[in-house]
């Protein structure tokens, strides 16, 4: 079973330790006790939305960024494929919601 909190947690430390960054130096910046920062790293303690902000602000990582990276770790472990395009069928559909322009376009597409 897939455990979101050790997902988030795990994507967090990946991205903490590309940088080279200490526990100190991010909870400093995310304003978050070290103590507490390294219980969400370790998936031991579920984070709040504003706190995943302020930590993901802390590490220079868009939220959107590091939800998807989660997103895609859960669906491989849920052997589940995602599509990084949108399907044909989903932008012919909603075609009429964009400018008249981009509707063509998305339209042509095959």
């Amino acid at each position: 079973m897939v455990v979101l909190r050790h997902e988030i947690g795990d994507v967090l430390r990946d991205v903490r330790q590309r940088q080279g960054r200490t526990l100190r130096e991010v909870s400093h910046s995310a304003r978050v006790s070290l103590g507490y920062l390294s219980e969400v790293e370790r998936g031991q303690k579920e984070a709040s939305s504003e706190l995943l902000s302020s930590i993901c602000s802390a590490l220079d990582v868009p939220l959107s960024l590091m939800l998807r990276e989660v997103s895609d770790r859960v669906a491989s472990a849920e052997g589940v494929s995602i599509p990084d395009t949108v399907p044909t069928e989903f932008s012919r559909e909603f075609a009429r919601e964009f400018p008249e322009d981009l509707a063509r376009d998305l339209a042509r597409t095959p």
